[in-house]
């Protein structure tokens, strides 16, 4: 059972993870004001600790899509900072993570799920399409229901697989301050701050790989 939040007697009536999705968006509108406001070439303090989470990112971005996915960085950083942020505020006592949520999480795969299938259709025009029938008319009945099944997965693989691994963790967590308060609590602490990373990666790779795959020739 999640604890009773601040944010649930602040905004009766409101589903908690629709309260909380607005309170991340504005906190990480706040964090890029004051990263960006003063930019300087030595950089410190926010700008500096921004500077190497993008960088990060985007050297991801570079490695698993290469230079034509340059244009997809900023949705990808989007959704990784948002999911991070989620993740870590879920470890604050009182406060939950969007992302133990079906529904956020759901909203996100989705946004990868048709971006994926526009950019395929883009770039190589419905011939993009012609992957789902395979290349001989007659396996077209065997081949379509296998392709639609694959490409219908992963957008519920993308919101099950976030949601059962932040809300298990939440779970596990609660059940053991509540039975042993003190130090056996920790160890299991610091595994779910690595799920918070973990996942976060997850999502962001399975991401780039779904749009990445639209883009290749192989489907032309």
């Amino acid at each position: 059972m999640h604890p009773l939040s601040f944010l649930e007697l602040a905004f009766p009536g409101m589903p908690t993870h629709v309260t909380y999705t607005w309170l991340i968006m504005i906190g990480l509108v706040i964090l890029s004001f004051l990263a960006t406001r003063r930019l300087n070439i030595n950089p410190g303090g926010v700008q500096n600790v921004m500077e190497v989470i993008i960088d990060a990112m985007y050297k991801l971005l570079l490695d698993t899509m290469g230079e034509h996915g340059k244009k997809f960085f900023p949705l990808i950083a989007t959704i990784g900072l948002f999911i991070l942020t989620s993740n870590l505020l879920g470890l604050i006592p009182g406060f939950e993570s969007p992302t133990a949520n079906l529904n956020t999480n759901l909203c996100m795969a989705l946004v990868v799920f048709f971006l994926t299938h526009i950019v395929g259709v883009k770039i190589h025009g419905w011939k993009y399409l012609k992957q789902f029938v395979g290349p001989s008319p007659w396996l077209a009945p065997l081949i379509l229901p296998i392709e639609l099944v694959g490409h219908l997965a992963r957008p519920v693989s993308l919101t099950f697989r976030l949601f059962g691994n932040i809300e298990g963790g939440h779970i596990v967590l609660a059940v053991l301050i509540i039975l042993v308060p003190l130090l056996i609590p920790l160890p299991i602490l610091v595994l779910k701050l690595l799920i918070c990373f973990i996942q976060t990666l997850v999502f962001m790779l399975l991401s780039m790989m779904y749009i990445a795959g639209a883009m290749e020739e192989a489907h032309s």
